[in-house]
């Protein structure tokens, strides 16, 4: 267990530099190629992309409880979470996490924040009513699992910079195909075969970037759900709770009302949209199929 967090934790400060690469090349395009800012545009793209890392870093768990209109659990509405949480904590030997709940009927929850002692869980008014207090509790426990196992930073982090990188992508495609930034005669005549090549890379980075950044964020998330999961049993000791709580949550059919692919990664299990979600098994999906989970928590001895 503890090669595993030490393991997220180096995998953490790797991806995110990766990700501050990503965006920080994506601005530096824009600025210099369809902005016209020149050599300012490499201080530019590094620039913001500190201050959007820096940014999701102190504040990312604000940004995604007011995505979700999340509100602060309390003991006259929220008694029975509370008390499951409370007695986790003791069992995994972490501090309490704020809790909030989501006014949403579907069946999903989410962890943030920066650290065990900056955490937040945050649960849906439909978890709590429609699952039986086991499988909530192993609900909670697969949350304050990510948070033990310091899971919560990257995925957050990653999700808002992706997210992010991804929105200013599709801004520079819309910029190169209806208009701004330099002309072709300029770059031709000032810039020679070398801002050329680079231009043509860039194009290709700009267009290839959300494909990259939605296989990013797959690759951080399928693995951890899995160690999330066994850390889960661990604490309550019932991986059945757990198991037929993800069943309950795979076979429900309630969209989250503000589920977000920046942050789909967050979720205990991927929130199926308004406009219909993914299946568990899409090459592109965030997490595991829901079946190999329930299987493996089902064999664990």
């Amino acid at each position: 267990m503890f090669q595993a967090i030490a393991k997220n934790k180096f995998r953490t400060t790797m991806i995110v530099a990766m990700i501050f690469v990503f965006f920080a090349a994506i601005i530096y395009f824009i600025s210099y190629f369809l902005l016209e800012m020149g050599n300012i545009a490499v201080v530019y793209g590094v620039l913001i992309a500190f201050i959007m890392s820096f940014g999701a870093y102190w504040n990312s768990h604000k940004i995604v409880l007011k995505m979700h209109k999340a509100r602060p659990a309390t003991p006259e509405q929220d008694a029975k979470l509370r008390n499951i949480l409370e007695g986790l904590c003791i069992a995994a030997g972490t501090p309490v996490p704020a809790l909030y709940v989501m006014e949403d009927p579907a069946l999903n929850a989410f962890a943030t924040g920066r650290n065990p002692n900056n955490a937040v869980i945050c649960v849906t008014t439909g978890l709590l009513n429609n699952l039986d207090y086991y499988q909530l509790e192993g609900v909670v426990a697969h949350e304050l699992a990510h948070i033990k196992n310091y899971d919560i930073l990257l995925q957050t982090v990653a999700g808002i910079m992706i997210g992010a990188a991804i929105i200013a992508s599709q801004m520079a495609t819309r910029m190169m195909f209806w208009g701004g930034g330099r002309n072709r005669n300029s770059r031709n005549s000032k810039g020679g075969g070398a801002e050329i090549i680079i231009f043509a890379i860039g194009i290709i980075f700009i267009i290839l970037a959300p494909i990259a950044g939605q296989l990013l964020k797959m690759s951080l998330s399928r693995n951890r759900e899995f160690l999330a999961d066994a850390t889960a049993a661990e604490f309550t000791r019932n991986p059945e709770g757990l198991a037929s709580a993800l069943e309950a949550i795979g076979g429900s059919s309630i969209p989250l009302k503000n589920a977000s692919n920046a942050t789909e990664g967050m979720y205990i299990a991927t929130p199926k949209s308004e406009l219909g979600g993914r299946k568990s098994s899409n090459l592109f999906s965030t997490h595991p199929p829901i079946n190999k989970r329930v299987e493996a928590l089902r064999n664990l001895r």
